[in-house]
C-alpha cells in the first residue's frame, strides 16, 4: 500500500464495525479453563432498564484497559457481562406500560404481570449490552448472565434456604423504611437523605379535665392520628406536674397519656414530643418500651386511612396543608416557622421514605459481617483503592443492622417460603413447592400441595447480586464445578463507591459465607463524572451527554482517551467534550505518523548512519524507561497516569523527537526502516489497551507472517533493561534543542540554516552520545569553544543545565541581553534562598529520606552553578 491509497483520516464508523466483528468471529474474547493462569473480572451488572451513560463508559472503559492488557500478558482472561432485573426499577416500567394500555397489575394478576414483564425485558432488556459493544468492551459475551435466569434464580433460592435452616433468615413484625410510589420496603443504605425547607408545626393539646395545654412541634401535623402518648424529659421542670394526665389529640379528641423518658431532649423545639410508633422510628423504640398502642394512620400509597377521618383517601401533603388551615382555625396552631431538616428519600425512585409497620423477612448480620471486616481492614486480603474508602468501609460495617431482604413486588426471585394456612402463622422454607410438601406432611400429613400458599414477596434486589462472583460460575448449586475452581476468585473489581456497601461488601460477605474465600482481591473504586461546573451528570439536570453521539462524532478510542486521561480512581472527574477532541487529536497524530513512516522510500544508501542509530538506542531505551512506568502506574491503578505516560511517549518522543530526528538524517536505509516499524508497533501494543479499533486497525494494516492475527492477542511488551543515563541525556538534547529553536525564532534566523554554536566545554557531557544526531537535528554546523567568538561580534547565550551556549547573532541590543539574564539571575537567587531554607532547617535534614536531602543538595549545588555563568555572561555584556 502506497501512502496514496491510505486514507487521510482513520474512518473510527467503519473500524470499530469491522474489528469488533472480527474480534467476535474469532473468539478472541472467548475463555475455557486451561492451563495458564486466569485472569478474571465479572461487570457490576447493569440494571435490565438501563441505556449507556458517562458512569457506564468510564466503568467499563477502566475494565476494557485491565481485560485487555491482561490477554496480552498471557493470563486466560474472562471478563463476564450480564444484567441485574433491578426489581423496583423494571416493575415501574412495567406499571407505567399497563397503564398506557390502561391495565395495572392488580387487575390483570401476578402470572400474567410476569408475563408482561418478561416479554418487556426481552424487547428493551439487552440494549446496554449492545451499547458496551460500541465503545469495544472485549466481554465473553457468551457467558452473558441475567440475575433472572433460571441456574442464577436457583442459586439465590438455595441460599435462602441454607441461611434459613441455618438460623439466619427469620420473620419479624417491626417499622421498616416504605417506598409509597414503589410500595415496597427498602434496606436503610438505599434510603437518600435530603436536606429541604419546610414549617415547624406547634400545636397545642388540650389536658383533659384542665385548662390547660401542651404544646407539641412537629413537621409532620399529619401524623397526629397516630398519636398514642406526649412525651416529655424526666428532667424537665416544666412539665413534671403534667406526668400522668391525659392530654387529648386536636381534632380527633383522642385522650393520650404523657409519659416521661431520658430520650428528649428539653432544649429541642417545645421539649415535649408527640409519640406516633407507626410512623417514626424513634416513637417506635419508645412505644415499644412502654407498650404502646401502634396506630398506622397512612395506607401503601400515603394517603391516610380511615384513622384520617374525613382526610381519607387524601394525599400525605395535600393532608399536611389542609390540617394545617384546620388547626389554626380551632385556635389549636399556636405557631409555624421555617425550619430546615433532612428528609429520607428512595434511591430508586425519589419518593419521600415513610416509616411503615409491617412483617418482613430479615438476615442476620452480626456474625456474617466479621470475616469481611478481618479481610478488608484487618489481613487485607482485599484491598479498597483508593484505601480512603477503607473509613466508609469500616463505618457501614461496624454499624451494619440485620438485612431486610423482602421486598413487596412481583417481579424478582419469589421468596421460597410457604404457608400451611391463612393466617400464615405456620410455614416452611423450600427449594420447590414439592420439596415443601414433603417438609410440610410431616407437621400436618393430611395437607396436600394445593393447601400450601407461597410467600407474595420477593428478595430484595441486592440478595441476588450479592452472590454474582459465585453465581456466574454456578459456584452455589455446584460447588465444585471446574469452573468456579479456576476462576474464582476473581482478581479486580471496578465500581462505584456509592454500592460499596450495597454490593461490594455484602459480596465479601457471601463469599467467606459461601466459599469460604474472598470474592476479588483489588476492588478498583471510580468517582463520580461530573460536568464542568462540578455537578454531577444526570439525565434530570441535562448535563449529561448522549455517549453514543459522542462515539459518532469522535470514536469510541477517542472518548475512551478523553476520559481516562481527566480521572484517576476515588477522584471525580469533570468531563468536558473537548476532551473527546484531545482524544480525537491523539488518534490523529499515531495515523499521521503511520501515513509518514508508510511513505519513506527505503534506499540502498545509508546516509548518517552513526546518527540513525543515536536515535534509534535512545528511542529503545526511552521507551522501555517509560514502560517501566506505565507497569508500576498499572500496578498502582493509577491507570489515567499510565496512559498520561504511553501519550507522552508516543507524541512527544516518538512523533515529534524519533521521528523528526530520523527525517532530517537523509535517506532511509532497509535496517532503520525495520527497526522504525519494529517501534511502531510496541507503541501499538502499548496503546491497544486503551485504544483498541485504531490499534487494531494500523496492526493490520502492517503486519507480517511473523506477527499475531490479531493485536489484541499479541504480547504486552515485556520490561527490558535499559541506559537510564542516556534517557537522560537526551532528555538534555531536547532541551537544547528547543532553547536554540527559541532564539532562531526570536531573532529570525532559518530553522535549516546551519550555524555553530559555542560553549565553555568542546562536548557536553549530555552531548557526546549524540552529537551527530543534534547536529543534524538542530541543523549545527560545528561546536566550538566560547574563546573562538570573534571580538566585538554580538552574540546571544542561554543555559543548558549548567553549561552555557552562545550563538552569533546579527544585532544584539545588549541591554536588552542584560535584562533578559538579570531576570533569570534574580529568580535563580530566591530559588536558591527557598532550597538553601529548607537544608538550614534541621528538622528537615533530620527526618526526610537522605534521597530527598540530596536531591535539595544537588539543585543547591546546580544552582550555584549556574548563578555564576549567568554572572560571567553579564560581566561580559558590560
Amino acid at each position: 500500500m502506497t501512502k496514496k491509497e491510505i486514507a487521510s483520516k482513520f474512518n473510527h464508523t467503519e473500524a470499530e464495525e469491522k474489528w469488533y466483528k472480527f474480534w467476535i468471529e474469532n473468539n478472541y474474547f472467548k475463555s475455557t479453563p486451561d492451563s495458564r493462569e486466569p485472569y478474571t473480572i465479572v461487570i457490576p451488572p447493569p440494571n435490565v432498564t438501563g441505556v449507556l451513560h458517562m458512569g457506564h463508559m468510564l466503568n467499563n472503559t477502566l475494565q476494557d484497559i485491565l481485560i485487555r492488557r491482561a490477554r496480552m500478558k498471557g493470563y486466560n482472561a474472562c471478563w463476564v457481562p450480564g444484567t441485574d432485573h433491578a426489581s423496583i426499577a423494571t416493575e415501574a416500567k412495567v406499571v407505567n406500560m399497563l397503564k398506557e394500555k390502561g391495565l395495572s397489575k392488580e387487575a390483570i394478576g401476578r402470572e400474567k404481570f410476569l408475563e408482561h414483564a418478561w416479554e418487556w425485558t426481552e424487547k428493551y432488556g439487552g440494549t446496554i449490552l449492545e451499547q458496551l459493544k460500541k465503545i469495544g468492551c472485549s466481554c465473553d459475551w457468551d457467558r452473558t448472565k441475567f440475575t433472572l435466569d433460571e441456574s442464577m434464580t436457583a442459586s439465590v433460592i438455595k441460599v435462602f434456604v441454607d441461611l434459613f435452616e441455618d438460623g439466619l433468615i427469620y420473620k419479624d413484625f417491626r417499622l421498616v423504611n416504605w417506598d409509597p410510589k414503589a410500595k415496597t420496603t427498602l434496606s436503610d443504605e438505599e434510603v437518600i437523605y435530603k436536606e429541604q425547607s419546610s414549617f415547624l408545626y406547634h400545636i397545642n393539646y388540650p389536658i383533659k379535665d384542665s385548662g390547660e395545654t401542651i404544646t407539641v412541634a412537629t413537621t409532620r401535623p399529619e401524623t397526629i392520628f397516630g398519636d398514642v402518648a406526649i412525651c416529655i424529659s424526666p428532667n424537665d421542670d416544666r412539665y413534671k406536674h403534667l406526668v400522668g394526665k391525659k392530654a387529648v389529640v386536636p381534632i380527633c379528641n383522642r385522650e393520650i397519656p404523657i409519659i416521661e423518658d431520658e430520650y428528649v431532649d428539653p432544649e429541642f423545639g417545645t421539649g415535649c414530643l408527640k409519640i406516633t410508633p407507626a410512623h417514626d422510628e424513634n416513637d417506635y423504640k419508645i412505644g415499644l418500651k412502654y407498650n404502646l398502642e401502634m396506630l398506622d394512620v397512612l395506607n401503601e400509597d400515603a394517603t391516610l386511612n380511615e384513622y384520617g377521618l374525613h382526610y381519607k383517601g387524601k394525599d400525605r401533603f395535600v393532608v399536611r396543608k389542609e390540617i394545617a388551615k384546620e388547626l389554626e382555625e380551632n385556635n389549636f396552631l399556636a405557631k409555624k416557622e421555617k425550619y430546615t431538616n433532612k428528609v429520607g428519600t428512595s434511591e430508586r425512585t425519589g419518593e419521600v421514605i415513610e416509616s411503615r409497620l409491617s412483617h418482613q423477612w430479615f438476615l442476620k448480620m452480626e456474625d456474617l459481617v466479621k470475616p469481611a471486616i478481618k479481610s478488608v481492614l484487618e489481613d487485607k486480603e482485599i484491598a479498597l483503592i483508593p484505601t480512603k474508602f477503607e473509613n466508609t468501609y469500616r463505618h457501614w460495617l461496624d454499624n451494619i443492622r440485620d438485612w431486610n431482604i423482602s421486598r413487596q413486588l412481583w417481579w424478582g426471585h419469589r421468596i421460597p417460603v410457604y404457608y400451611l394456612d391463612k393466617n400464615k402463622e405456620k410455614y416452611v422454607v423450600a427449594e420447590t413447592k414439592e420439596e415443601a410438601l414433603e417438609k410440610a406432611q410431616k407437621i400436618n400429613a393430611s395437607l396436600t400441595i394445593n393447601d400450601l400458599t407461597q410467600e407474595e414477596d420477593v428478595l430484595d434486589t441486592w440478595f441476588s447480586s450479592w452472590l454474582w462472583p459465585i453465581s456466574v460460575f454456578d459456584g452455589i448449586s455446584n460447588p465444585e464445578n471446574e469452573e468456579i475452581n479456576y476462576y474464582y476468585p476473581t482478581q479486580d473489581l471496578v465500581t462505584g463507591p456509592d454500592i460499596l456497601f450495597f454490593w461490594v461488601a455484602r459480596m465479601i460477605i457471601s463469599g467467606y459465607k459461601f466459599r469460604t474465600e474472598k470474592p476479588f482481591s483489588n476492588v478498583y473504586l471510580t468517582g463520580l463524572v461530573r460536568d464542568n461546573e462540578g455537578k454531577k451528570m444526570s439525565k434530570q439536570l441535562g448535563n449529561s451527554p448522549d455517549v453514543l453521539k459522542l462515539i459518532d462524532t469522535y470514536g469510541a478510542d477517542s472518548v475512551r482517551v478523553g476520559l481516562m486521561l481527566s480521572t484517576n480512581a476515588g477522584n471525580d472527574l469533570l468531563f468536558d467534550e473537548s476532551l473527546c477532541q484531545q482524544g480525537k487529536n491523539f488518534v490523529h497524530k499515531i495515523w499521521n505518523s503511520f501515513r509518514l513512516i508508510k511513505g519513506w522510500e527505503v534506499s540502498d544508501k545509508n546516509e548518517h548512519p552513526k546518527a540513525k542509530q543515536q536515535l534509534v538506542n535512545w528511542y529503545e531505551n526511552k521507551f522501555y524507561a517509560t514502560l517501566e512506568k506505565i507497569e508500576k502506574d498499572f500496578e498502582n491503578y493509577r491507570i489515567s497516569d499510565a496512559l498520561m505516560n504511553a501519550y507522552k511517549l508516543i507524541w512527544d518522543d516518538f512523533c515529534s523527537w524519533f521521528l523528526e530526528g530520523i527525517k532530517r538524517t537523509g535517506e532511509k536505509d532497509s535496517e532503520t526502516h525495520k527497526q522504525v516499524w519494529s517501534f511502531f508497533k510496541l507503541n501499538l501494543q502499548l496503546l491497544h489497551p486503551f485504544m483498541p479499533f485504531l490499534t487494531e486497525e494500523l496492526w493490520q494494516l502492517i503486519k507480517d507472517k511473523n506477527d499475531d492475527n490479531s493485536i489484541c492477542i499479541s504480547s504486552f511488551p515485556k520490561n527490558k533493561n535499559f541506559d537510564k543515563k542516556e534517557v537522560k541525556d537526551f532528555e538534555y538534547i531536547k532541551d537544547l534543542i528547543t532553547k536554540l529553536r527559541s532564539i532562531r525564532k526570536e531573532k529570525n534566523i532559518s530553522f535549516t540554516e546551519k550555524i555553530d554554536i559555542y560553549t565553555g566545554s568542546k562536548k557536553p557531557k549530555g552531548v557526546a552520545n549524540f552529537q551527530e544526531s543534534f547536529m543534524l537535528s538542530a541543523s549545527i554546523e560545528d561546536i566550538k569553544d566560547k574563546e573562538e567568538i570573534p571580538e566585538e561580534s554580538n552574540h546571544s547565550s542561554f543555559l543548558v543545565g549548567t553549561d552555557e551556549y552562545f550563538i552569533l547573532t546579527a544585532n544584539v541590543d545588549a541591554a536588552q541581553e542584560r535584562e533578559k539574564l538579570q531576570e533569570e539571575l534574580s529568580y535563580l537567587k530566591g530559588f536558591l534562598l527557598s532550597v538553601e531554607k529548607k537544608l538550614s532547617n534541621e528538622r528537615f535534614v533530620s527526618n526526610a529520606p537522605e534521597k530527598v536531602v540530596e536531591i535539595e543538595k544537588k539543585k543547591q549545588q546546580d544552582t550555584l552553578e549556574k548563578i555564576a555563568s549567568i554572572e560571567k555572561s553579564l560581566k561580559m555584556l558590560s
